[in-house]
Parts: C-alpha cells; sequence; structure tokens
C-alpha cells in the first residue's frame, strides 16, 4: 500500500520525494539563478542562499525558501551597468526594432502550395533526423558517427547502424531511442506536435487569435506530460488561474529556453513574404510561456520563414527575422556575431567552436537556452549554403537541442527551395504520415496539413 501523504501544521503535504527537481520551481533553483543573473538582475547578494537552497532535501522547508527566492527575484532591479533592453511587451520590442521591419512581399501563386510542402516535410525530417539522438553530448556523439560510418553526419541514423557493444560503450541511451529504419511515419515529437498546435489555433480561433487561446488550446489537445521546461510550468500555472502573460512569468525559471522558438513555424507559413505579421503572431503564441529572449525566438524564426518564401539569400533571409526582435537584445546580438563572422569568412569549424565555448552543452541550461540553439541553427544556415541534407546534419551533428535544430534548419530551408529540396532519402522512409500527442488527432495527413495551411493563408 502506498504511504499516505504526511501532514506540516496539520495540513496535507505533497509527497515531494515523487516530484521531480525538472517539475518544481524549488528544484530548479540553479538555474533559476543564473537565468536571472543573464537577465541582468541584481541578486548577486543572494548566490549563496540559492546555492544553499538547491541542495536542500526536497520538502517543505525547500519549497517555501525557494517561494522566498522568487520574491527577491521578482522584485529585484536590473544593474545599472547591464547592456541591454529586452523588453516582453510587443509595443517596446516594435520600438526597439532596427532594420527593413516593414518589409512585405507578394508571395508567388504559383510557387506557393510547394514552397508550403516543402517547409512542412523539412520541418518533419530535420526533425527526425536529430530526434533519434536528443540529449546526447558532442563529446559521445562524435565517436559513435565515426563508428556507424555516418561522419560527417549525412543520413538517417539507424537502429541497423547499433549492436550490443555499441548501446554498452556509450552512456547516452541509445537502446532507448526511436530510429528510422523502424517507424511508418513521423513519430509524435513536441516540435511537431506544436505544428499542428498552431493550426488547430488558427483553425479555431482566426488570425486574431489571442494568448488566452493559445493557453485554452494547450490544455485542451494534449495531456500535460506532452509539454517540456518553460510550457510544462506555463500549462500548470494557467490551470492554477495565472493567465497570459502571468503564467510565462510565475515561478518559471525556463522563461528564456529554446520552447518558444520551435513554436513559431506555422505563423511563418501563413504569412508569405510578410515577416512582421508572422512575428506578430509568433510573439501571442511566445507569451503563453516566455519572456524576452524567449519571446525574440519565436518571433525570429517565423519572421525568417516569412521571409524565406519570397527571399533565397540566406544572409538576406535572417536578417529580416533579426529585423523583428530588438536590436539591443542578447540574441540579436549573438545572430549579428555569427552572421559578421561567415561574411568575413570565418570557418564553419570555428564558428560551431565558438558557440560550445560560450554554452556548456553538459549543463541544461547552455543546452537548452534559445541562444545557443538560435546561433546553431543560424550557422547551419550559413554554412550549409541551401543545401537541405548539409544544413540540417550542421544543425544536428553539433548536439545541443539536436531534434529542435534540425527542425528549424529544414522548416527555413523547406520553404525556401519547396518539397523537392527535401531529398527523397530524407522524405520517403516517412511519407505522409505525422503522429502527434493530441488526444483528438493521434495521427494526421501531412498533404492534408498543407491543404489547411493553403486555406488559412487566404484567410483574412
Amino acid at each position: 500500500m502506498q504511504k499516505q501523504n504526511e501532514t506540516v501544521c496539520g495540513k496535507l503535504k505533497p509527497a515531494y520525494d515523487k516530484l521531480p527537481d525538472y517539475d518544481t520551481y524549488y528544484g530548479s533553483l540553479e538555474t533559476e539563478y543564473r537565468q536571472s543573473v543573464e537577465e541582468g538582475l541584481d541578486i548577486e547578494a543572494y548566490a549563496d542562499v540559492f546555492s544553499a537552497v538547491a541542495k536542500l532535501p526536497q520538502g517543505e522547508v525547500k519549497k517555501q525558501m525557494g517561494d522566498a527566492l522568487f520574491l527577491a527575484v521578482s522584485t529585484a532591479q536590473t544593474r545599472k551597468d547591464y547592456p541591454y533592453k529586452e523588453p516582453s511587451e510587443l509595443s517596446e520590442i516594435k520600438s526597439l526594432r532596427k532594420g527593413d521591419f516593414s518589409f512585405c512581399k507578394k508571395a508567388n501563386p504559383a510557387t506557393l502550395e510547394d514552397k508550403i510542402y516543402g517547409a512542412w516535410t523539412g520541418r518533419i525530417c530535420g526533425c527526425m533526423l536529430g530526434k533519434s539522438i536528443e540529449g546526447i553530448h558532442s563529446d559521445e556523439l562524435i565517436p559513435l558517427l565515426k563508428e556507424t560510418g555516418n561522419y560527417p553526419l549525412s543520413r538517417y541514423i539507424k537502429r541497423g547502424d547499433l549492436n550490443d557493444g555499441i548501446y554498452a560503450k556509450y552512456k547516452y541511451a541509445l537502446k532507448d531511442r526511436i530510429y528510422i529504419d523502424e517507424v511508418d511515419g513521423m513519430p509524435a515529437d513536441d516540435d511537431t506536435n506544436y505544428l499542428v498546435m498552431a493550426q488547430t489555433i488558427i483553425e479555431r480561433f482566426g488570425k486574431n487569435f489571442t494568448p488566452y487561446d493559445v493557453a485554452v488550446t494547450w490544455q485542451e489537445s494534449q495531456p500535460r506530460n506532452a509539454y517540456y521546461t518553460a510550457e510544462q510550468f506555463s500549462y500548470r500555472n494557467f490551470a492554477q488561474g495565472y493567465f497570459p502573460p502571468d503564467c510565462a512569468k510565475f515561478q518559471n525559471p525556463f522563461r528564456e529556453w529554446i520552447g518558444a522558438q520551435i513554436r513559431g513555424d506555422y505563423y511563418g507559413y501563413i504569412n508569405p513574404g510578410d515577416p512582421q505579421a508572422a512575428a506578430e503572431m509568433a510573439f501571442r503564441d511566445a507569451s503563453v510561456s516566455h519572456t524576452k529572449n524567449g519571446i525574440y525566438g519565436e518571433m525570429f524564426v517565423s519572421a525568417m520563414i516569412a521571409a524565406a518564401a519570397v527571399e533565397s539569400d540566406i544572409p538576406t533571409i535572417i536578417e529580416k527575422g533579426l529585423a523583428q526582435i530588438p536590436h539591443t537584445s542578447r540574441l540579436h546580438e549573438a545572430i549579428t556575431g555569427v552572421l559578421g563572422k561567415y561574411r568575413k569568412g570565418v570557418s564553419c569549424k570555428a564558428v560551431f567552436d565558438g558557440i560550445h565555448a560560450a554554452f556548456d552543452e553538459h549543463t541544461l541550461h547552455g543546452w537548452c537556452h534559445v541562444i545557443s540553439n538560435a546561433m546553431i541553427v543560424c550557422a547551419a544556415l550559413l554554412y550549409g549554403g541551401g543545401d537541405y541534407g548539409k544544413s540540417i546534419c550542421l544543425a544536428v551533428e553539433t548536439a545541443f537541442d539536436t531534434d529542435c535544430n534540425g527542425a528549424t534548419v529544414g522548416s527555413v530551408l523547406g520553404m525556401r527551395g519547396g518539397y523537392a529540396t527535401v531529398g527523397e532519402a530524407w522524405k520517403a522512409p516517412l511519407g505522409d504520415k505525422l503522429y502527434t500527442e493530441f488526444v483528438k488527432s493521434p495521427c494526421v495527413s501531412v498533404s492534408a496539413c498543407v491543404k489547411k495551411t493553403l486555406e488559412h493563408i487566404a484567410k483574412k
């Protein structure tokens, strides 16, 4: 018989020992401290307190002390020497844009369906490439690829590449993953779930949907365990009565992680040639779960994809995305840095090595932060030179959030080049099936989703 919950002051308390660290604010205090310092909050006086409380065993005392530290963070002032301006309100974001942010160009109706099909297919295939090794670190990934005759990465990783000796050699749980040679369509994944989710939001609420509509759709479409990090915290906060944007802000240490950046593709799809409209929709979606650079990541990607419908030059596509986010932000600075190195002729290896030097993939914060992964996306786009396979392989081979980055790079290039740009070796094994974690539609047809996308483009 399961032990009953204990009591504190005569009240029932949670079974703290059964709650994983990543599912509680007080279990993620080290991430909160690092996140807050990076945002420029003046909380260094609390450094030792954060460290000490983080080491406490799970329990009521740790929870209450975590609540106190959240009060310290939420009332902290920004350091006077902090060089960035990073608002989370749309009007303030728009006031800090720089570049051709009003760019708008009509997409060619004759090629639009092909580009939309390419974008959907490109995202799905790029996601699948990275899905098999999501969470692996480069110090194991590179030896694995070499051992299986797939280095530099140039094809899907297969179950047939592996054996018991390889399973035993690596710390990463290779045996527990899913591989291309054992699927009958694209397996369910949060990256592709959100693509279908956004289509559901537009179908239900139209292009003038609100952040509240997004949160409601999340609650009604999938169980909570289909969400991760910032989305998982926001999902719970919304259920407890914190409505957008508060559900993104309350005790959410993952507010600048990659979660929103992987959700914005569809808003680019339905605004071909109009990055500003795409970015504004992405803002409404992102503000449910993220703040500051977490929001900018989704706006940036959505705008890039909208631009890719009408532009072929990759640096230009990246610049159209950058024009929609504050030029005073860390994300803008980081992407501008990658673009600048590319234009100066810095080698591909040096750029990716620089990302690894700046962000530690062995920490969850470095591995999953929006900035590190957005830099990987841009470097892969630039150094891939428009070649779909080369580009998604660069995005995945460097590790970090492999499925997210492969999917985003694939989406941009699929939109840019159309369906044919995604080679048969990538798309043939997955066919027309896309599995989801949706309660009511666990499997959808990619071609049907493309058709619905075209209907949404035509909607006012």
